[in-house]
């Protein structure tokens, strides 16, 4: 097995084990993530939904198979990319997480990255954007391309999108996201071209 890989299930097994913030003892368990170490895109949510709690993968709700529909429309699978949130586990009634929650869990977030070096970072949504980019509101950042330097990772290539979730219920919104997914792929050929 790939170093990379075994460097991110022994990463993922210790996350399993952790109970830092209170979110552990009202979730059934910890959802590290999903997906392939050597992955070109990683995606970032905010956190587990109920779904995602009781199956410990991320993304496997209603906004996760809108999801796979859309990465299906740039030819990619669940398989081709790496899946995770800011925080590993549900925050009661889904509220958002707390920012001390977010503090807590943020140095895992950042082990995956270091371990998968993405060529791509795709945040979803509100919450995942703004750990990365305080300040700014979504719908300044949506389908841009922004490349950031994080003190602790070093320089990556940032990509926002509206989350799956919000554009399920929001028409013109579901259209946005269709329309800042297709150019994934156009951004990713221009990265590994430079």
């Amino acid at each position: 097995m790939d170093s990379k890989q075994v460097q991110l299930d022994t990463l993922s097994k210790l996350m399993l084990d952790c109970s830092k913030c209170s979110l552990r003892s009202d979730c059934i368990q910890v959802v590290p993530g999903e997906g392939p170490a050597k992955a070109e895109i990683m995606f970032i949510g905010e956190a587990p939904g109920r779904k995602e709690d009781e199956l410990g993968r991320p993304f496997v709700g209603a906004a996760g198979k809108f999801l796979n529909e859309m990465l299906g429309s740039i030819n990619l699978k669940r398989e081709d990319i790496y899946i995770a949130n800011i925080c590993k586990c549900r925050p009661p009634e889904n509220r958002d997480p707390l920012p001390e929650e977010i503090k807590t869990c943020w140095p895992w977030l950042l082990e995956q990255i270091k371990i998968i070096q993405p060529k791509l970072i795709v945040t979803l949504g509100r919450h995942s954007m703004e750990i990365f980019f305080s300040g700014y509101k979504i719908s300044q950042l949506h389908g841009t391309l922004v490349v950031k330097t994080i003190p602790e990772i070093g320089q990556y290539n940032f990509y926002t999108l509206y989350h799956p979730a919000a554009a399920l219920y929001n028409g013109s919104m579901r259209e946005t996201l269709f329309q800042d997914f297709q150019k994934i792929p156009i951004i990713l050929r221009k990265i590994k071209s430079e």
